[in-house]
This record gives C-alpha cells, sequence and structure tokens, in this order.
C-alpha cells in the first residue's frame, strides 16, 4: 500500500475499536490497579461482551502492547502527512505534536506513566515493549530514508537511522528538562529548543542541502 492510500474502512474501524478499548482499560488500570482488573470489567466498561473484546486483544497484556502498535502507526502516519518537500527534521518534529498531550496533560500524563509502570514491572511486558519501540523507530526510518534520497531505503547508508535516533533523543531530553522545570512554558517549547540543538545535521542531511552551509 503507497503511502497516499487511504486505510480500508475495516483497518479504520478496527483501530478506533482497539483505542477505545486502550482507554477504557486505563482508566480501570489507574482506578483500581493493573493486576485486579480483569477482561470482563474491560469489556463491560467498554459495552462490549468478553468474545468481542478477544477479537481485537487476544489477552489483557496484548492489550497494555497494543498501545504502543497503535502509537507507531500513529507516528508513522503523522510523518506521511507531511509535505514531502518539507526538510526532514522539520517533518520530524512536528510529527513528535502527537505527543504532547501525554506529556502536559494531566489525565493523559497519569494514564501513560500507570501503563509505564505496569510495562516496567513485568520482564515479558517490558521485553515486549522494547520491541515495540524498536518498530516505532523502523517505520519512521524508513520513510526518512525515502524522502532523503528518494529511492528505496538502503540498509548500508546510516543517515536515516541516525536522524530518527537523534530526534528521539531531543524528545526524551525535552522530556526530563520540562519535567524538572516549574513547567510554566508549555513542553513543545522544550521540544523546539532540544531539536534546534541539531541544526547543522538538519540542513546538511536533507536532500539538495548545501553541506557547508550553516
Amino acid at each position: 500500500m503507497s503511502e497516499d492510500t487511504p486505510l480500508p474502512m475495516r483497518v479504520r474501524t478496527r483501530r478506533l475499536v482497539q483505542t477505545e478499548l486502550t482507554s477504557v482499560a486505563q482508566d480501570l488500570f489507574v482506578a483500581q490497579g493493573y493486576d485486579a482488573t480483569t477482561v470482563d470489567q474491560i469489556a463491560a466498561a467498554a459495552g462490549m461482551s468478553k468474545r468481542t473484546f478477544f477479537r481485537y486483544f487476544p489477552s489483557k497484556d496484548d492489550l497494555v502492547i497494543g498501545k504502543y502498535d497503535l502509537f507507531a502507526d500513529r507516528m508513522a502516519e503523522a510523518l506521511d502527512d507531511r509535505p514531502a518537500e518539507e526538510p526532514v527534521w522539520v517533518s520530524l518534529r512536528r510529527v513528535f505534536d502527537i505527543t504532547l498531550d501525554y506529556v502536559q496533560d494531566d489525565r493523559q500524563r497519569a494514564r501513560n506513566d500507570a501503563m509505564d509502570e505496569i510495562v516496567r514491572s513485568s520482564p515479558q511486558l517490558n521485553a515486549r515493549y522494547l520491541e515495540r519501540m524498536q518498530r516505532v523507530q523502523q517505520l519512521l526510518i524508513g520513510r526518512v530514508a525515502t524522502r532523503l534520497t528518494g529511492q528505496d531505503p538502503d540498509p548500508a547508508d546510516p543517515t536515516a537511522a541516525a536522524l530518527v535516533g537523534a530526534a528521539f533523543a531531543c524528545m526524551q531530553a525535552a522530556r526530563s528538562a520540562w519535567f524538572a522545570s516549574d513547567r510554566s512554558a508549555p513542553f513543545g517549547d522544550y521540544l523546539d529548543t532540544a531539536m534546534a540543538a541539531f541544526q547543522t545535521i538538519r540542513t546538511t542531511t536533507d536532500r539538495g542541502a548545501d553541506p557547508h552551509s550553516g
């Protein structure tokens, strides 16, 4: 499927249901804990049967990890939506806009922190989480490589992987700095500052850029 081909309705519908189930489950996890929350409770809160729940997630663990699959898809789609002529570094910064609410919104952050704690407390879930986060970056790396060269990604060229890795490092640095601050300024400002530190990388690696430009 090309980047310009819309997703089939059944795929979009499935994602919407999975997103709703994940949201309902997160609220229950925050309120009563992961272990104390059953699939029956999640299904009931979402207004569906347990059997229907299993059509979307094979288990409660898969629901937790499914959050990161949905996040990966959102990141990839956000990059696909950026103008082809836009500098890659700018596009990556705009893609990270989808993370702002997860950091700035108190309710979203509480849910996100609760889910992260669930994942960290389980070696099995944590291993699967690391796999999913690698998938997030891989989805972006292929797209960035194509934007840089106009050709299929070359596994022997580390440029795209370096850019995506640097962008994610900037996001983590901005997040740490924002939490250490009084939080009077938006998280997006911190993200802008962190990514501006790589201005030289952006201007020397985008297609058609002069490698000697400042």
